[in-house]
């Protein structure tokens, strides 16, 4: 009898490893991030898991808004329909960790400490939480997107800051999206707030309203609209969106101005989370080479220095490259900050509604002013 126990704890110890490194076969994200972004990177993952570890994973994302996702997260109360919260600003994932709504990633440390901590100055952008709960996945910017035939047919040059935007000659030639629709506009409008102050920011965001043609019902909108010809510019627009459209084939170009948002996209395990060690193992494939050369590809950056955008002549990362004006690699700039993520969700309801009554609703009114 001892012996069989002897036997039994033997070959425990030895399954013991191999059964640590089994995950789930499943897995379920709940994601602002666009399906150009999310579609390919589960599809790799899905087959990263049957080589690695030889399980068939059913790997599916739930699209929401970052604040309609962030509500159901904290309505979900600890138990989750989902596995992972991906995308949006990072400051609301420090709330759902105060609310013990997100689990330790617990990733191997040489993992984390690749990515550095920060980027950017004056206001240093966090590539990661220090408590650990959550970490940036690809550095993207929000900015610019232009049509150049018709900007030519314009008159207006090709636009490289966000003032370009206030040109007389592209009244009426705007897209863009309400804040309260889009994170990325939110961030972009306070980016314009925090520059210029509230008195001069909202003045300037009027004169904006007043060139805009269109308010699109979703930021994936803007990119399309301008792509197509229908519009000239578009404003706030994050660069993996319109890289699709230029893939598309359509003539469009991104520009990111100097004072441009760039988020880290961050991801978290949600506690209660029914597939954390699937979560977990994508988290981790996310931050690999493998990993990042598959966000790369479509118009994004690299988290970590260890990794820049490049390919074969005439690969997607190259075009992503020529896309985004010749930027490989965010670490291989000076990044301006000036965006204070803390003072824009005190005030994110606010600037919503400022919005609504200042711009919207009196949009008809603004388009008339010379």
């Amino acid at each position: 009898m001892f012996r069989g126990w002897k036997l039994l704890l033997l070959a425990l110890a030895v399954a013991g490893p191999a059964a640590a490194q089994e995950i789930e076969n499943e897995l379920v994200l709940i994601t602002p991030v666009a399906k150009t972004l999310t579609d390919p990177t589960l599809a790799d993952f899905v087959k990263y898991a049957k080589e690695r570890w030889n399980v068939d994973v059913r790997a599916s994302a739930l699209a929401a808004g970052t604040p309609v996702a962030y509500g159901r997260i904290v309505e979900w109360k600890g138990r989750p329909e989902v596995d992972i919260f991906w995308g949006g600003e990072s400051a609301l994932f420090d709330k759902l960790a105060e609310q013990k709504l997100l689990q330790p990633l617990n990733l191997p440390k040489q993992v984390m400490d690749a990515i550095p901590a920060t980027i950017g100055k004056p206001k240093p952008i966090y590539l990661k939480d220090p408590k650990g709960f959550w970490t940036g996945t690809v550095l993207e910017p929000y900015g610019l997107v232009y049509h150049p035939r018709l900007l030519q047919r314009l008159g207006v040059p090709e636009p490289k800051d966000w003032d370009d935007l206030l040109n007389p000659k592209l009244k009426g030639n705007v897209a863009q999206c309400a804040p309260s629709r889009s994170s990325s506009s939110h961030a972009t409008y306070e980016v314009i707030l925090q520059r210029d102050g509230d008195d001069k920011g909202w003045a300037w965001l009027k004169r904006l309203g007043g060139n805009t043609g269109m308010f699109t019902a979703r930021s994936r909108d803007v990119p399309s609209v301008v792509a197509k010809g229908e519009f000239a510019a578009g404003f706030a627009v994050p660069s993996y969106m319109a890289f699709e459209d230029r893939l598309a084939g359509f003539d469009i170009k991104f520009v990111a101005p100097k004072t441009a948002w760039v988020t880290p996209e961050p991801i978290a395990i949600l506690a209660g989370a029914r597939h954390a060690k699937a979560a977990r193992a994508f988290i981790e494939y996310l931050l690999t080479e493998r990993g990042q050369k598959v966000a790369m590809e479509r118009g994004v950056f690299p988290i970590t220095p260890k990794y820049r955008v490049q390919g074969a002549p005439g690969s997607r990362a190259e075009m992503a490259v020529e896309f985004t004006g010749g930027l490989r690699s965010y670490f291989d700039v000076d990044v301006t900050n000036i965006y204070d993520d803390d003072m824009a969700q005190k005030r994110y309801e606010q600037v919503n509604e400022r919005f609504r009554k200042e711009i919207e609703s009196v949009w008809a009114d603004l388009k008339r002013q010379p």
